[in-house]
Parts: C-alpha cells; structure tokens; sequence
C-alpha cells in the first residue's frame, strides 16, 4: 500500500479537497477520538493529535513499490502550485508512506523513480516506510 497524507494542526481537510478537486480515501480533525484500541489510555479515550488529509491506493499485492506509488503521482501533478501554496498557508507536512507486507520471503523491488523523488523534492514531501515481516 502507498499513501499521501497531509497532515498539520489545524486546517479544514475540506478546504485541502476543494483546492486540490481529489478526494481523500480518509480524513481527521485534531481532537478527534480515536476508535478504542488496545491502546487507550484509563480514561478509555485517545483523541488525534493532529488533522490529516489522506489519498491511499489501499492494500495491494505487487512486486514492486512503484506500482503503487504512480497512481498517486498521477493524482497530484500538476497540483504543484496549489500544494506549496497550501504547506506555507497552514504549516502543513507532507508525507508519502509505503507500508510493505512480507510473506513467504517474497520482498518488493524498492527503489523511486526519477519522477516521484523530484515530484517529492518539489513540494518538499518526506518518504516513510512501514514494514511488516510475517514469514
């Protein structure tokens, strides 16, 4: 799975929807509460601790990252200006996560083409990994 958040304090994730005209596989608003979880604190209760705005190809077997990283690409060129001008606007993040589900020792190819580290570069996005090994 690959996604694209943008995340900061407080912005409207509507606003983000209208300005880019994408819209986002989820959203949350700081303070929100989170679903109870194994997590949770006494009081039974965790709330966000932060708003994001989240474009995600879901869960998909592949064998290789880039797969998943170019819908998303496709999604937001051309959208450069607008999310440059939205990160210095509401101080925002921007983030792509790859997130790697492992079995049976098959492992991805992993590697960016030149296309998504300049897209990344351009509007000063940061690249994460998640990586689950199960067998």
């Amino acid at each position: 799975m690959a996604y694209f958040s943008i995340v900061g304090n407080y912005f409207q994730p509507e606003k983000i929807t209208e300005e880019l005209a994408i819209q986002p596989t989820e959203t949350h608003v700081k303070g929100d509460i989170i679903k109870k979880t194994s997590t949770t604190t006494s009081s039974g209760t965790r709330r966000r601790v932060e708003t994001d705005w989240t474009l995600s190809t879901g869960y998909q077997e592949s064998s290789d990252i880039n797969d998943q990283l170019k819908p998303l690409l496709r999604s937001l060129e051309g959208k450069e200006k607008n999310l440059i001008r939205l990160k210095e606007e509401y101080e925002l993040t921007y983030i792509f996560m790859i997130v790697i589900e492992i079995e049976n020792n098959e492992k991805p190819a992993m590697y960016f083409k030149k296309d998504i580290i300049n897209f990344a570069s351009t509007i000063d996005a940061e690249i994460q990994f998640d990586l689950y090994i199960y067998s």
